[in-house]
């Protein structure tokens, strides 16, 4: 039943006291706690509190601060962040320069008009032809990794005139109905079928398959848009393709002539080493997709960039390919220039490598200690992961870690491979707590 008028102001004006709050009471921070669970529980899904139980087995941590690679709940209890939004913080929570950024650019306009021309959005989008390897030029801005996916779909039938698309068994592109049509994971696929038409999927890492997809779907009078493809999968567990792959699927492409479509929502922007994962291949797509890390931690964007010869459709009607009012939009835009600018002037890349090679020494150590526990060790920069026997004993381990102040993604429902995407800035006495926990979480678990 909808409430009056009286009841709407005083419930929201009691919020946000809250969030103006320099600091909250005991009992504030209490309540903050109780309404959190009352309010997912009637107005969001229940089913997420018991899916965040890696976190806490009573419900009551409640993020509420952050800076760095570090959060804090309400009681005040710091962890460090090793899941890091699943790749979002690669510059920690709130980089003071992203930050100035987003609030210089709040104070002279928050939205654009959609009519005139946004000045923002053009300074990004040389800034990513920028960095882009080859001749990746043409930016189309939009809210969500999912979105930046749909568009680069769009595009390749769009411009090739071509229809089906071959994907990869395990890959994650997201879950609006296109880019769910590319993702290879039946868990997140099969309560939606039919998805749209037109989506092949053959297993990640073998060049051969996707051609033999490809050739299948030629003899049968079948035409190929397009190869949408993780550098390295990040959801399907951190899994990393022979050192050819890539390579091939580029030759390959040229041949049939399709587009090679790179997603780089999580491998981007510096977490493998590299500016892009492509870069360890020295590959240049012909699309490529961008977010998580695309919006200095601080603002949700993502883009997809193309080559200019798949652009032509676009100059026809630039409105053709469509998405949303906000993509784009000046505070992300300004938050994305700032996190460009800060990845560049703080070596970034450079950060994850090092930070990522401390860290895989130190675990595959771990490893060899408890191999009936702890399967395999693999990953590239600051983009991990923790292969464990089963399910059961990684969701055990992810929550003895986050007992000891450290979060990891390990959920109930997909633990098996455990996640470790920390920030780039965090500092080596944070790397050196987080392997402490994690050891002396491996030991607990095989002392039961």
């Amino acid at each position: 039943m909808r409430a009056s008028a009286e009841e709407i102001l005083a419930e929201s004006s009691r919020i946000l006291r809250l969030i103006e709050a320099p600091a909250l009471s005991d009992d504030e921070r209490r309540q903050i706690v109780e309404d959190s669970v009352t309010n997912f529980s009637l107005y969001v899904t229940k089913a997420i509190l018991e899916h965040r139980k890696s976190c806490s087995s009573d419900y009551s941590v409640a993020e509420w601060e952050d800076e760095g690679a570090v959060f804090r709940d309400t009681a005040g209890r710091e962890y460090i962040d090793c899941l890091g939004g699943y790749g979002v913080y690669l510059l920690g929570h709130r980089h003071p320069r992203v930050v100035a950024a987003v609030e210089h650019q709040l104070h002279r306009y928050a939205l654009h008009s959609q009519e005139l021309i946004d000045p923002l959005r053009g300074y990004l989008s040389k800034l990513v032809a920028m960095i882009t390897p080859g001749d990746l030029r043409h930016t189309y801005l939009v809210n969500a990794g999912t979105e930046a996916n749909e568009m680069a779909i769009k595009l390749a039938r769009l411009a090739t005139g071509k229809t089906h698309i071959i994907a990869t068994l395990g890959g994650f592109h997201g879950k609006t109905l296109g880019s769910l049509s590319a993702t290879g994971k039946g868990l997140y696929r099969e309560p939606y079928l039919p998805l749209v038409p037109g989506f092949h999927h053959v297993p990640f890492g073998e060049a051969d398959a996707v051609e033999e997809r490809i050739e299948a779907l030629l003899q049968t009078g079948e035409s190929v848009a397009a190869v949408i493809v993780e550098p390295i999968q990040g959801e399907g567990g951190i899994n990393i393709p022979p050192a050819d792959y890539l390579p091939r699927l580029r030759e390959i492409c040229d041949r049939y002539e399709c587009l090679l479509i790179v997603d780089e929502v999580q491998t981007g922007m510096g977490r493998t080493g590299r500016m892009f994962g492509v870069d360890h291949w020295d590959v240049v797509s012909d699309i490529m997709t961008l977010g998580k890390a695309f919006g200095g931690g601080v603002m949700p964007i993502a883009a997809m960039v193309a080559q200019p010869k798949w652009w032509g459709k676009m100059e026809e009607n630039p409105f053709i390919l469509g998405s949303s009012t906000f993509g784009g939009n000046p505070l992300c835009a300004a938050g994305a220039i700032a996190g460009i600018h800060t990845i560049l002037a703080e070596d970034i890349p450079g950060q994850a490598r090092a930070k990522g090679e401390y860290f895989l020494r130190a675990l595959k150590e771990m490893q060899q200690r408890t191999p009936d526990l702890l399967r395999d060790v693999r990953g590239v920069g600051l983009l991990i992961g923790l292969e464990f026997i089963d399910n059961a004993r990684g969701f055990s381990v992810a929550k003895r870690m986050f007992e000891r102040g450290v979060l990891v993604g390990g959920t109930l429902n997909n633990a098996r491979v455990i996640r470790i995407e920390p920030p780039a800035v965090i500092r080596q006495d944070q790397i050196d707590r987080v392997l402490q926990a994690l050891e002396d979480s491996l030991h607990d678990e095989v002392a039961v």
